[in-house]
């Protein structure tokens, strides 16, 4: 009997486990989705799903177990790939799919679901009058590379910040890195072996994953709630994977918007002590904040807890500079990091450029301007979408993220597809959460969800989905006998 060819869509669910583990999202030894939630997720039926894992074992790429499903066979290591852009399938629900749709596309495309606020809410005019005032300053400063440690007139003006939330940070204990994502970048490179595991909030900000699967490691999720992680989710993963670092929000988390409680940072710096845990905090968000909460890093005096942050969302995305916060040993150890990928620090010019509008007075007055507007916008936002049926899994303190539940029966993967098509930038819960568990949920930047054409499309998109979804629902009715 000759050999049934397979069809597309078993084509595309072979090609996506392929990326997975090329990636390292999945590596030898790791259990395959189960075929129910792989259908549900891709859109297609169990028996593709079945067909795929079946041809993919008899690739010897990964192997089944009776009883207990497929795993990644031992011999399936391949050159590390972080993505396929061909796989347009996987695009719709890996880490990097929302990040290069949000960068890539032309101007008249809308974005709700990016990470920035609108050109026009940014202090422009300030960094016009700091970039006017760089230029009648040195050369050297146009000229030169950074030097390891970055500016001091920054490294200053954060010191002062850190001692304003109550932390007596040394200047030994800060360095500046080319942005937020270079600072966990280097903590990585410093702290991390491939094959360690690291903790992430389920969900978390989707370039967490993306940027760890550069470096090989074991990815955790840990179950987010509106208080912090589930501590006792987090206690049964440090028993049982021993990992080496966990990462998180601590202030208007990301995706979710919640804030970390008093009550969990302190079981969670007594966890870290007892199993000898870093915590790497990102503080990325915490001028959106109309008061301060709690943060680990105060708390624990930068013993184990590592600070790292920018001014990406708050200045500019375009003139980058972050910064890592930790003990002075540490910081050594990431000077020479940075010397060795980078040759110095951060752009002087990007360094200079934002000690100059945060020295200039007017960046509190904009911050306020800023929180006040986001006020108005979530609440506006949250409105309209209560009118397609979905709403906050809770009402953030600040920021401008919004994690919305759609109605039932809805997957967020489908719909974020399909409105691409109709040029919006959806954010899939799904490329926030490692455990894929987040397919009925939609991260909004309210601040880019206000135009009324969003609205219009997302009803017709949803309303078109879900009457795929009831088709499809009927044609695997048993016919008549």
């Amino acid at each position: 009997m000759a050999r049934r060819v397979a069809g597309k869509r078993t084509l595309d669910l072979m090609e996506a486990i392929r990326t997975r583990i090329a990636t390292r999202a999945l590596a030898a030894g790791d259990r395959l989705p189960s075929v129910r939630s792989f259908a549900a997720t891709m859109g297609v039926s169990p028996s593709t799903v079945v067909d795929a894992y079946d041809r993919l074992a008899a690739e010897g790429l990964i192997r089944a177990q009776r009883g207990s499903g497929f795993f990644v066979s031992g011999n399936a290591l391949q050159p590390l790939r972080l993505s396929d852009s061909q796989s347009p399938c996987l695009r719709a629900v890996d880490p990097f799919w929302v990040s290069r749709q949000s960068l890539d596309s032309d101007e008249a495309v809308l974005k709700p679901g990016c990470g920035w606020l609108p050109a026009d809410w940014m202090p422009n005019e300030a960094l016009r009058r700091a970039m006017r005032a760089l230029a009648r300053g040195a050369d050297e400063t146009l000229a030169y590379y950074g030097s390891t440690r970055g500016s001091p007139a920054l490294r200053r003006i954060l010191l002062n910040r850190l001692a304003e939330e109550g932390m007596e940070a040394q200047p030994a204990q800060l360095i500046l890195a080319g942005s937020g994502t270079q600072a966990l970048d280097l903590v990585c490179r410093f702290v991390l072996r491939p094959g360690d595991t690291v903790l992430i909030d389920d969900p978390c900000y989707f370039n967490f994953r993306a940027l760890l699967g550069a470096h090989q490691v074991k990815i955790m999720g840990v179950p987010y709630t509106p208080s912090g992680p589930d501590v006792q989710a987090f206690e049964a993963l440090l028993n049982a994977e021993r990992p080496r670092i966990y990462i998180t929000n601590s202030a208007l988390h990301n995706p979710t918007g919640a804030t970390l409680s008093p009550q969990s940072a302190h079981r969670l710096l007594k966890l870290a002590v007892q199993h000898d845990l870093i915590i790497v905090e990102d503080d990325i968000f915490a001028d959106f904040e109309p008061s301060p909460s709690t943060r680990l890093a105060t708390l624990d005096g930068l013993d184990r807890v590592i600070r790292i942050g920018s001014f990406s969302k708050t200045l500019s995305a375009s003139v980058r500079c972050g910064y890592v916060a930790a003990r002075a040993d540490w910081i050594e150890g990431l000077v020479d990091l940075q010397v060795a990928t980078n040759f110095g620090g951060p752009s002087p010019v990007a360094a200079e450029l934002i000690a100059h509008v945060l020295a200039g007075g007017g960046y509190r007055k904009h911050m306020d301007e800023v929180r006040q507007r986001l006020v108005r916008a979530r609440r506006e936002v949250a409105a309209r979408l209560h009118g397609l049926g979905m709403e906050p899994w809770l009402m953030p303190r600040g920021g401008f993220n919004l994690w919305c539940r759609l109605p039932e029966g809805l997957d967020s993967t489908q719909i974020a597809q399909s409105a691409r098509e109709q040029g919006i930038v959806l954010a899939p819960g799904n490329v926030f959460s490692v455990s894929h568990g987040a397919g009925s949920f939609f991260r909004f930047n309210v601040a880019h969800t206000l135009d009324p054409r969003i609205y219009r499309i997302l009803a017709d998109v949803m309303k078109d989905v879900s009457a795929k979804g009831a088709s499809r629902a009927l044609s695997t009715l048993p016919g008549p006998e």
